[in-house]
């Protein structure tokens, strides 16, 4: 009986959950043949990137060890890809002691999805990009707060009381209402009047959430709204220096800190790894994610453009869409071993989620024509459902 060696680079949402799909193809019918799988990543954990906001005001690790998603039956390789080969299905990559290795693959899943948007260096302010971003972050606007206490000037005060969170994407929303809850936590606890906290998002959009209903949009809102956050729209952050922002209207801010939430970009790795990206960077691949010239090898979640070819329509780069293809592709390599035809991409529905502080939330679908919206704790707990599900911890 010949062993297949599956290797699925990326210990991300699609890549954790491309693991769980192939694990379940073939232990039932799909193929009669041993399965060696290998999940390579650079880190020895998964890591909750939608999550980046909550270490930004807290002490919740949003890690979880890829060993406890997975204590048996795949390998595990700390170790960074930097070449595919596809013509001798070989890869390259350098372990965590800097050491080049190669490994040959039958199947290989490429999931190693996008880095956040970074502003340029001379555009100050804090990116939330990273853990440690998140905990300098964190150090900054408590500082302030603490300056504001023994500030006997009013105008400075205020200063250090103001936060700017420059993006209002998904990332933008839920960044802006849990600091702002927070923030004003932390005020009345060191006896200011958590109503000087000034909470700005910035949104170079006429309106929020331009995904959806504009409806959707005004009630987002008016959530953040009640929760301390004051939305500028049209209007964007051009750079933060010295507690000044630049904004471009051509007016000037004065706040304590400046988080940048820009989205996210294709891993740039994708430009030198050896497979056809577009000229955003994103992988080719067909309807089944199958790479454009490169057999045996598969991508999926936001480093792949992944269109519906039935709408045309390009898939999102959110975890819920991640979740899916990675179930999709685990019947398309059942197809594609057994030689029957494999199922095509099909576009996830219209659903999005947005926690809007500490056990508040919103979720907006399109069912049937209707828009249907659920709000506070019911909107949280169904956020929360998405988050851990789509991290293999429901």
């Amino acid at each position: 009986m010949k062993e297949l060696t599956c290797i699925v680079i990326g210990g991300g949402y699609a890549g954790i959950n491309a693991v769980k799909a192939i694990r379940k193809i073939f232990k039932g019918e799909a193929s009669k043949r041993t399965l060696r799988l290998i999940l390579i990543d650079k880190n020895p954990y998964h890591f909750r990137k939608v999550l980046l906001f909550k270490p930004a005001v807290g002490d919740e690790d949003i890690t979880v060890p890829l060993t406890r998603l997975f204590p048996e039956g795949v390998e595990f390789v700390q170790a960074t890809v930097t070449k595919i080969e596809s013509g001798e299905r070989r890869l390259i990559y350098q372990d965590a002691e800097g050491n080049e290795n190669s490994m040959k693959y039958d199947i290989l899943v490429l999931a190693v999805g996008s880095v956040v948007r970074q502003p340029d260096p001379d555009q100050g302010g804090m990116a939330l990009a990273s853990l440690d971003a998140a905990w300098k972050i964190r150090e900054a606007w408590r500082a302030n707060i603490k300056k504001a206490v023994k500030e006997t000037n009013a105008k400075e005060r205020q200063r250090l009381m103001t936060i700017a969170v420059a993006g209002a994407g998904i990332s933008g929303i839920e960044t802006s209402a849990e600091l702002a809850y927070f923030i004003h936590e932390d005020a009345k606890q060191l006896g200011l009047d958590p109503g000087a906290v000034r909470m700005k998002l910035f949104n170079a959009n006429k309106r929020l959430f331009p995904e959806g209903p504009a409806k959707v949009g005004l009630k987002l809102e008016r959530s953040l709204d009640a929760c301390g956050v004051t939305i500028l729209h049209g209007s964007r952050v051009l750079q933060e220096k010295e507690g000044t922002l630049t904004l471009s209207s051509g007016e000037t801010m004065s706040v304590g800190l400046c988080v940048w939430t820009l989205g996210l970009l294709p891993n740039p790795m994708l430009q030198s790894i050896g497979l056809p990206v577009t000229p955003e960077g994103y992988v080719i691949v067909d309807a089944s994610y199958r790479v454009q010239g490169a057999q045996g090898v598969y991508s999926i979640g936001d480093c792949a453009r992944i269109v519906d070819p039935a709408s045309g329509r390009a898939d999102g780069k959110t975890c819920k869409e991640a979740t899916a293809q990675a179930a999709r592709l685990g019947k398309i390599l059942s197809a594609d071993i057994a030689g029957r035809p494999a199922p095509s991409h099909k576009g996830f529905i219209d659903f999005f989620c947005f926690a809007l502080g500490p056990g508040q939330g919103m979720v907006w679908t399109r069912q049937w024509g209707l828009d249907i919206i659920f709000t506070g704790k019911l909107g949280w707990r169904m956020r929360k459902f998405t988050w851990d599900s789509a991290s293999l911890l429901k």
